[in-house]
Protein backbone atom coordinates (compact mmCIF):
# COMPACT_ATOMS: atom_id res chain seq x y z
CA UNK A 1 0.00 0.00 0.00
CA UNK A 2 3.09 2.38 1.00
CA UNK A 3 4.71 0.85 -2.17
CA UNK A 4 1.06 2.19 -3.87
CA UNK A 5 1.52 5.06 -2.21
CA UNK A 6 4.56 5.87 -2.84
CA UNK A 7 3.89 5.03 -6.29
CA UNK A 8 0.49 6.77 -6.44
CA UNK A 9 2.59 9.95 -4.69
CA UNK A 10 5.62 9.36 -7.29
CA UNK A 11 3.01 9.27 -10.22
CA UNK A 12 0.96 12.00 -9.07
CA UNK A 13 4.44 13.89 -8.73
CA UNK A 14 5.93 12.46 -11.84
CA UNK A 15 2.19 13.09 -13.39
CA UNK A 16 1.73 16.38 -11.52
CA UNK A 17 5.29 17.63 -12.62
CA UNK A 18 5.46 15.90 -15.96
CA UNK A 19 2.27 16.63 -16.82
CA UNK A 20 2.29 20.08 -15.35
CA UNK A 21 5.68 20.31 -17.00
CA UNK A 22 4.73 19.26 -20.82
CA UNK A 23 1.37 21.24 -20.13
CA UNK A 24 2.81 24.60 -19.56
CA UNK A 25 5.42 24.08 -22.53
CA UNK A 26 3.06 23.16 -25.02
CA UNK A 27 0.72 25.94 -23.63
CA UNK A 28 3.87 28.04 -24.33
CA UNK A 29 5.13 26.58 -27.52
CA UNK A 30 1.63 27.05 -28.74
CA UNK A 31 1.04 31.13 -27.56
CA UNK A 32 4.33 31.66 -29.22
CA UNK A 33 3.57 29.55 -32.06
CA UNK A 34 0.46 32.09 -32.57
CA UNK A 35 2.40 35.64 -31.96
CA UNK A 36 4.99 34.30 -34.52
CA UNK A 37 1.98 33.75 -36.99
CA UNK A 38 0.42 37.00 -36.21
CA UNK A 39 3.84 38.86 -36.46
CA UNK A 40 4.27 37.70 -39.53
CA UNK A 41 1.33 38.35 -41.22
CA UNK A 42 1.30 41.71 -40.05
CA UNK A 43 4.67 41.63 -41.58
CA UNK A 44 3.73 40.85 -44.96
CA UNK A 45 0.79 42.74 -44.92
CA UNK A 46 2.61 46.10 -44.47
CA UNK A 47 4.98 44.73 -47.01
CA UNK A 48 2.87 44.01 -49.52
CA UNK A 49 0.64 47.18 -48.88
CA UNK A 50 4.20 49.25 -48.99
CA UNK A 51 5.40 47.48 -52.48
CA UNK A 52 1.94 47.58 -54.16
CA UNK A 53 0.81 51.34 -52.97
CA UNK A 54 -2.86 52.38 -53.23
CA UNK A 55 -4.97 51.36 -56.13
CA UNK A 56 -5.02 53.50 -59.57
CA UNK A 57 -7.78 55.96 -59.20
CA UNK A 58 -10.53 55.00 -60.88
CA UNK A 59 -10.84 58.56 -62.35
CA UNK A 60 -7.20 58.42 -63.81
CA UNK A 61 -6.88 60.11 -66.81
CA UNK A 62 -4.02 59.04 -69.65
CA UNK A 63 -1.30 62.02 -70.03
CA UNK A 64 -2.36 63.57 -72.84
CA UNK A 65 -6.43 63.86 -71.60
CA UNK A 66 -6.98 67.37 -69.69
CA UNK A 67 -8.58 67.46 -66.65
CA UNK A 68 -12.08 68.19 -66.74
CA UNK A 69 -13.16 71.60 -66.32
CA UNK A 70 -15.87 72.62 -63.96
CA UNK A 71 -19.33 72.36 -64.81
CA UNK A 72 -20.60 75.35 -65.84
CA UNK A 73 -22.54 77.91 -64.09
CA UNK A 74 -26.65 77.90 -64.81
CA UNK A 75 -27.55 80.80 -66.40
CA UNK A 76 -31.08 82.35 -65.03
CA UNK A 77 -33.81 82.10 -67.40
CA UNK A 78 -33.89 85.04 -69.47
CA UNK A 79 -37.09 87.25 -70.34
CA UNK A 80 -38.99 86.19 -73.23
CA UNK A 81 -38.13 87.44 -76.31
CA UNK A 82 -39.53 90.51 -77.90
CA UNK A 83 -41.55 90.68 -80.63
CA UNK A 84 -39.76 91.94 -83.75
CA UNK A 85 -40.65 95.26 -84.65
CA UNK A 86 -42.53 95.98 -87.89
CA UNK A 87 -40.90 97.02 -90.94
CA UNK A 88 -39.16 100.29 -90.88
CA UNK A 89 -40.83 102.90 -93.46
CA UNK A 90 -38.55 103.59 -96.40
CA UNK A 91 -36.32 106.53 -96.40
CA UNK A 92 -37.88 109.95 -97.51
CA UNK A 93 -37.00 113.27 -98.50
CA UNK A 94 -38.79 117.29 -99.57
CA UNK A 95 -38.53 120.10 -100.71
CA UNK A 96 -39.90 123.30 -101.87
CA UNK A 97 -39.09 126.53 -103.08
CA UNK A 98 -41.67 128.69 -101.40
CA UNK A 99 -44.32 128.18 -98.96
CA UNK A 100 -46.82 131.00 -97.36
CA UNK A 101 -48.94 131.00 -94.42
CA UNK A 102 -50.53 134.43 -93.91
CA UNK A 103 -53.82 135.87 -93.06
CA UNK A 104 -55.11 138.50 -95.02
CA UNK A 105 -57.26 141.23 -93.84
CA UNK A 106 -59.71 143.27 -96.06
CA UNK A 107 -60.69 146.57 -95.65
CA UNK A 108 -64.38 146.34 -96.43
CA UNK A 109 -65.90 144.28 -93.95
CA UNK A 110 -62.39 142.83 -92.12
CA UNK A 111 -62.95 139.52 -93.41
CA UNK A 112 -59.62 137.34 -92.99
CA UNK A 113 -58.36 135.54 -96.01
CA UNK A 114 -56.43 132.58 -95.62
CA UNK A 115 -53.33 132.33 -98.04
CA UNK A 116 -51.51 129.03 -97.52
CA UNK A 117 -49.42 129.10 -100.87
CA UNK A 118 -46.24 126.68 -102.13
CA UNK A 119 -44.09 126.41 -105.21
CA UNK A 120 -42.60 123.87 -106.52
CA UNK A 121 -43.43 121.08 -103.40
CA UNK A 122 -41.89 118.11 -104.23
CA UNK A 123 -42.08 114.79 -102.83
CA UNK A 124 -39.07 111.95 -103.68
CA UNK A 125 -38.71 110.71 -106.16
CA UNK A 126 -40.02 113.77 -108.05
CA UNK A 127 -38.60 117.16 -109.63
CA UNK A 128 -39.42 120.71 -110.39
CA UNK A 129 -38.77 123.94 -111.42
CA UNK A 130 -41.35 126.45 -111.75
CA UNK A 131 -39.97 129.87 -111.87
CA UNK A 132 -43.02 131.65 -110.92
CA UNK A 133 -46.38 131.77 -108.32
CA UNK A 134 -49.63 133.32 -108.26
CA UNK A 135 -52.84 132.85 -106.34
CA UNK A 136 -56.17 134.52 -106.61
CA UNK A 137 -57.96 135.78 -103.61
CA UNK A 138 -61.85 137.21 -103.72
CA UNK A 139 -62.14 140.63 -102.67
CA UNK A 140 -58.53 141.83 -103.40
CA UNK A 141 -57.99 143.95 -106.78
CA UNK A 142 -61.17 142.56 -108.00
CA UNK A 143 -60.44 139.12 -108.26
CA UNK A 144 -57.20 139.87 -110.44
CA UNK A 145 -54.30 137.62 -109.65
CA UNK A 146 -51.87 137.91 -107.17
CA UNK A 147 -48.47 137.18 -108.04
CA UNK A 148 -46.26 135.65 -104.81
CA UNK A 149 -43.09 135.12 -106.38
CA UNK A 150 -41.23 135.47 -109.36
CA UNK A 151 -37.31 133.93 -110.02
CA UNK A 152 -35.33 133.35 -112.68
CA UNK A 153 -33.97 129.69 -111.38
CA UNK A 154 -36.71 128.37 -108.66
CA UNK A 155 -35.91 124.68 -108.18
CA UNK A 156 -36.92 121.72 -105.62
CA UNK A 157 -35.54 117.91 -105.96
CA UNK A 158 -35.80 114.79 -103.90
CA UNK A 159 -34.77 111.86 -104.08
CA UNK A 160 -34.99 108.72 -101.64
CA UNK A 161 -33.29 104.85 -102.13
CA UNK A 162 -32.32 102.29 -99.95
CA UNK A 163 -28.93 104.00 -98.87
CA UNK A 164 -30.17 107.88 -99.22
CA UNK A 165 -32.83 110.14 -98.90
CA UNK A 166 -31.61 113.81 -100.12
CA UNK A 167 -33.91 116.67 -100.66
CA UNK A 168 -32.41 120.56 -102.09
CA UNK A 169 -34.16 123.67 -103.18
CA UNK A 170 -32.85 126.08 -105.24
CA UNK A 171 -33.88 130.32 -105.90
CA UNK A 172 -32.14 132.56 -107.64
CA UNK A 173 -32.75 136.40 -108.39
CA UNK A 174 -36.00 135.96 -106.62
CA UNK A 175 -38.57 138.58 -105.83
CA UNK A 176 -41.65 138.10 -103.43
CA UNK A 177 -44.71 139.74 -102.95
CA UNK A 178 -47.69 140.06 -100.53
CA UNK A 179 -51.71 140.72 -101.43
CA UNK A 180 -51.75 144.60 -101.20
CA UNK A 181 -48.25 145.63 -101.80
CA UNK A 182 -48.28 144.80 -105.63
CA UNK A 183 -45.14 147.65 -106.55
CA UNK A 184 -43.17 147.08 -103.30
CA UNK A 185 -41.07 143.45 -102.80
CA UNK A 186 -41.25 142.29 -99.36
CA UNK A 187 -38.02 140.89 -100.02
CA UNK A 188 -35.35 140.22 -103.16
CA UNK A 189 -32.18 137.63 -102.83
CA UNK A 190 -29.61 136.71 -105.42
CA UNK A 191 -29.29 133.07 -104.64
CA UNK A 192 -30.37 130.97 -101.69
CA UNK A 193 -30.09 127.05 -101.51
CA UNK A 194 -30.94 124.50 -98.80
CA UNK A 195 -29.91 120.56 -98.78
CA UNK A 196 -30.86 117.98 -96.31
CA UNK A 197 -29.06 114.33 -95.94
CA UNK A 198 -29.95 111.13 -94.44
CA UNK A 199 -27.04 108.36 -95.59
CA UNK A 200 -27.07 105.29 -94.58
CA UNK A 201 -23.94 104.85 -91.83
CA UNK A 202 -24.38 108.55 -91.34
CA UNK A 203 -25.91 110.93 -88.99
CA UNK A 204 -28.25 113.15 -90.83
CA UNK A 205 -26.88 116.44 -92.31
CA UNK A 206 -28.51 120.50 -93.02
CA UNK A 207 -27.29 122.97 -94.86
CA UNK A 208 -28.68 126.17 -96.05
CA UNK A 209 -26.68 128.99 -97.94
CA UNK A 210 -27.34 132.91 -98.83
CA UNK A 211 -25.23 134.15 -101.42
CA UNK A 212 -25.46 137.71 -102.84
CA UNK A 213 -27.36 140.71 -100.82
CA UNK A 214 -30.76 140.77 -99.46
CA UNK A 215 -33.28 143.79 -100.17
CA UNK A 216 -36.27 144.03 -97.26
CA UNK A 217 -39.26 146.41 -98.31
CA UNK A 218 -36.63 148.17 -100.59
CA UNK A 219 -34.02 148.63 -97.22
CA UNK A 220 -30.59 146.69 -98.40
CA UNK A 221 -29.54 144.11 -95.11
CA UNK A 222 -27.09 142.53 -93.86
CA UNK A 223 -28.15 139.00 -91.94
CA UNK A 224 -26.18 136.75 -90.05
CA UNK A 225 -26.67 132.78 -90.23
CA UNK A 226 -28.45 131.58 -86.89
CA UNK A 227 -29.62 135.07 -85.89
CA UNK A 228 -32.65 137.46 -86.70
CA UNK A 229 -32.70 140.32 -88.52
CA UNK A 230 -35.60 143.06 -88.21
CA UNK A 231 -36.92 145.74 -90.61
CA UNK A 232 -39.51 148.50 -89.83
CA UNK A 233 -41.03 150.76 -92.64
CA UNK A 234 -43.00 153.24 -91.25
CA UNK A 235 -46.57 153.45 -92.68
CA UNK A 236 -45.85 149.63 -94.36
CA UNK A 237 -44.85 147.59 -91.45
CA UNK A 238 -42.46 145.30 -90.25
CA UNK A 239 -40.20 142.38 -91.62
CA UNK A 240 -37.96 139.80 -89.47
CA UNK A 241 -35.60 138.15 -90.91
CA UNK A 242 -34.22 134.65 -90.18
CA UNK A 243 -31.22 133.14 -92.18
CA UNK A 244 -30.38 129.58 -92.24
CA UNK A 245 -32.70 127.85 -90.00
CA UNK A 246 -31.51 123.61 -89.90
CA UNK A 247 -32.28 121.12 -87.54
CA UNK A 248 -31.33 117.50 -87.19
CA UNK A 249 -32.52 114.42 -85.12
CA UNK A 250 -31.54 110.60 -84.93
CA UNK A 251 -33.34 110.30 -88.29
CA UNK A 252 -34.36 113.02 -89.70
CA UNK A 253 -32.87 116.39 -91.16
CA UNK A 254 -34.51 119.94 -92.32
CA UNK A 255 -33.12 122.86 -94.08
CA UNK A 256 -34.62 126.12 -94.38
CA UNK A 257 -32.55 129.70 -96.53
CA UNK A 258 -34.69 131.93 -95.27
CA UNK A 259 -37.94 132.74 -93.06
CA UNK A 260 -40.04 136.09 -93.06
CA UNK A 261 -42.30 137.09 -90.55
CA UNK A 262 -43.90 139.95 -91.94
CA UNK A 263 -46.82 142.27 -90.33
CA UNK A 264 -47.48 144.73 -92.93
CA UNK A 265 -50.57 147.23 -93.35
CA UNK A 266 -50.86 148.20 -97.24
CA UNK A 267 -53.56 149.75 -96.76
CA UNK A 268 -53.86 149.41 -100.57
CA UNK A 269 -56.16 147.26 -102.90
CA UNK A 270 -58.58 146.88 -100.39
CA UNK A 271 -55.87 144.98 -98.03
CA UNK A 272 -55.94 146.23 -94.78
CA UNK A 273 -53.01 143.79 -93.03
CA UNK A 274 -51.15 140.79 -94.08
CA UNK A 275 -50.03 138.90 -90.90
CA UNK A 276 -47.74 135.43 -91.56
CA UNK A 277 -44.92 133.71 -92.62
CA UNK A 278 -42.98 133.65 -95.76
CA UNK A 279 -40.36 130.57 -96.13
CA UNK A 280 -37.95 130.30 -99.00
CA UNK A 281 -35.71 127.48 -99.90
CA UNK A 282 -36.61 125.04 -97.59
CA UNK A 283 -35.72 120.80 -97.37
CA UNK A 284 -35.75 117.88 -95.28
CA UNK A 285 -35.37 114.10 -95.29
CA UNK A 286 -35.69 110.61 -92.97
CA UNK A 287 -34.67 107.77 -92.87
CA UNK A 288 -35.60 104.16 -90.51
CA UNK A 289 -34.73 104.41 -87.10
CA UNK A 290 -31.44 102.51 -86.66
CA UNK A 291 -30.38 103.27 -90.31
CA UNK A 292 -28.71 106.42 -90.06
CA UNK A 293 -26.56 105.45 -87.47
CA UNK A 294 -22.81 104.96 -87.07
CA UNK A 295 -21.53 101.30 -87.06
CA UNK A 296 -20.84 100.39 -83.24
CA UNK A 297 -17.45 99.86 -81.75
CA UNK A 298 -16.53 95.86 -81.93
CA UNK A 299 -17.44 94.64 -78.87
CA UNK A 300 -14.35 93.73 -76.06
CA UNK A 301 -15.21 89.91 -75.00
CA UNK A 302 -14.82 89.47 -71.52
CA UNK A 303 -12.72 86.95 -69.71
CA UNK A 304 -14.72 83.71 -68.81
CA UNK A 305 -14.54 83.70 -64.96
CA UNK A 306 -12.05 81.38 -63.07
CA UNK A 307 -13.67 77.98 -62.01
CA UNK A 308 -14.62 78.14 -58.04
CA UNK A 309 -13.12 75.11 -56.93
CA UNK A 310 -15.70 74.52 -54.14
CA UNK A 311 -18.48 74.10 -56.94
CA UNK A 312 -16.19 71.74 -58.76
CA UNK A 313 -18.28 68.18 -58.95
CA UNK A 314 -16.69 65.34 -56.53
CA UNK A 315 -15.22 62.08 -58.41
CA UNK A 316 -15.59 59.11 -56.27
CA UNK A 317 -12.44 57.26 -55.11
CA UNK A 318 -11.52 53.26 -54.41
CA UNK A 319 -12.17 53.81 -50.52
CA UNK A 320 -15.59 55.30 -51.17
CA UNK A 321 -14.76 58.82 -50.15
CA UNK A 322 -15.03 62.02 -52.38
CA UNK A 323 -11.26 63.42 -53.77
CA UNK A 324 -11.90 67.51 -55.23
CA UNK A 325 -10.19 67.38 -58.80
CA UNK A 326 -7.53 70.20 -58.71
CA UNK A 327 -9.04 72.90 -61.34
CA UNK A 328 -6.58 73.79 -64.42
CA UNK A 329 -4.34 70.41 -63.46
CA UNK A 330 -2.98 68.83 -67.19
CA UNK A 331 -1.04 67.03 -65.34
CA UNK A 332 -1.17 62.95 -66.36
CA UNK A 333 -3.11 61.72 -62.74
CA UNK A 334 -1.22 58.66 -61.28
CA UNK A 335 -3.77 57.60 -58.48
CA UNK A 336 -1.76 59.31 -55.46
CA UNK A 337 -3.70 61.36 -53.36
CA UNK A 338 -3.40 63.36 -49.60
CA UNK A 339 -3.79 59.61 -48.14
CA UNK A 340 -0.40 58.32 -49.05
CA UNK A 341 1.32 59.29 -46.19
CA UNK A 342 -1.39 58.09 -43.56
CA UNK A 343 -0.95 54.84 -45.65
CA UNK A 344 2.76 54.72 -45.63
CA UNK A 345 2.62 56.00 -41.37
CA UNK A 346 0.43 52.34 -40.96
CA UNK A 347 2.76 50.22 -42.43
CA UNK A 348 5.50 51.49 -40.61
CA UNK A 349 3.74 51.40 -37.56
CA UNK A 350 2.49 47.34 -38.17
CA UNK A 351 6.53 46.54 -39.26
CA UNK A 352 7.62 48.15 -36.19
CA UNK A 353 5.01 45.78 -34.08
CA UNK A 354 6.32 42.90 -35.73
CA UNK A 355 9.33 43.30 -34.99
CA UNK A 356 8.99 43.89 -31.48
CA UNK A 357 6.68 40.82 -31.37
CA UNK A 358 10.01 38.74 -33.24
CA UNK A 359 12.42 40.16 -30.36
CA UNK A 360 10.23 39.22 -27.85
CA UNK A 361 9.83 35.45 -29.14
CA UNK A 362 13.02 35.07 -29.19
CA UNK A 363 13.68 36.44 -26.27
CA UNK A 364 11.87 34.37 -24.10
CA UNK A 365 13.08 31.24 -26.03
CA UNK A 366 16.43 32.37 -25.14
Amino acid sequence: MNSATVRTASGVRTASGVRTASGVRAASGARTTYRARTAAALAATAAAALTAGPAPAAHAAPASAPAASAPAAVKPASAPAARPPAAPAAPTAHAAVLRTDLDVSLLDGGVRLPVDAVLNEVRAPAAADKTALTVRLDGVDQGRPVQLLRADVASAEAAADAARAEGSARLAKARVHLPGLPLLSVVEVDQVSARALCAAGAPPAAEANLLGGVTVLGKRVTLTPGESSTVAVPGVGRVVLDLSHRTTTSTTAAATALRLTVAVNPLNLNVAEVRGTVTLAEAGCSAPEGSTASPPAPATPSAAPAPDPSTAAPDPSPAGGTAPRTPGANLAETGGDSRVPYLAGGAVALLAAGAAALRLIRGRRA
